[in-house]
Formats: structure tokens, sequence, C-alpha cells
């Protein structure tokens, strides 16, 4: 029979540890368990700002307050004759100024279809060029 030596060179000290050594698993993390309160206060801490904040746009949005002090305007009118267009009542109306833009503010204002009249209809004439004319 014969017998074998070991000697310490045959095991690194490294892997001898290794093998001694016991292995570390990593730590679970905690994970946050809310109760039914607890999702009911956390719920209530989100909403509080955001019913605040429309209460307070819903008061304060009422900028817009109807009066009753009457600023009426008083617009001067044409009467449309026979062959007469919207043509030559701005150039009537405001010679000094381009016919094309009296016009475009003529049908803006009396919130005509198109550029065409018909005789006997009432035009209001905005009041810039209106001033030229009295």
């Amino acid at each position: 029979m014969s017998t074998a030596t070991l000697s310490s060179a045959a095991f690194p000290v490294s892997a001898a540890y290794r093998l001694s050594a016991p292995a570390t698993r990593p730590q679970p993390v905690a994970r946050l368990h809310l109760t039914r309160r607890g999702r009911v206060v956390f719920t209530a801490m989100a909403a509080v700002p955001l019913v605040v904040g429309a209460l307070f746009l819903a008061i304060n949005s009422g900028g817009a307050v109807a009066t009753d002090s009457s600023s009426a305007v008083q617009f001067h009118y044409v009467t449309v004759q026979s062959g007469q267009s919207l043509w030559s009542i701005a150039a009537g109306v405001a010679p000094s100024a381009d016919p094309r833009d009296v016009i475009a503010d003529i049908v803006s204002l009396n919130q005509l279809q198109s550029a065409i009249v018909t005789p006997g209809q009432r035009v209001a004439i905005p009041a810039k060029y209106a001033s030229a004319t009295k």
C-alpha cells in the first residue's frame, strides 16, 4: 500500500475560503403595504389640492359680469338704392380709404353672406367711416 501526501499547495487559499464561507443572499427589499385606511388617506392627500384648485377657478372665473348700464352703439345706416353696390357705398362713405377694406368691414359688421346687396336693404356703416360722412 502506498501513501500519498498532500501539501497545502494543492488547495489554493481562495478556493478553500470559498468552500468554507457561507453563501450570502441579497436581502429582500421591504415593500410598502397600505391598509385600507392608508389608501384613503393617501388618496385624500392627492385629491385635496385638486379640489381646492377647481374651487378657486370656479369662484374667480366670474370676471364677465353683466351690468345694467347700457352702452348702446349708434350706427349710421345707408339704404341701398337701385343699381347701387357695396363698392359704390364704400366709395361714397370713405373716399380716402381703400374700398376693399371698407367693404370687408361692412360685410363683417352686418354679417352678410356675400358682398351682394339688394335695393331697399339697410346696411350699417362702421363707426370709423360713419364719422367721415357727418
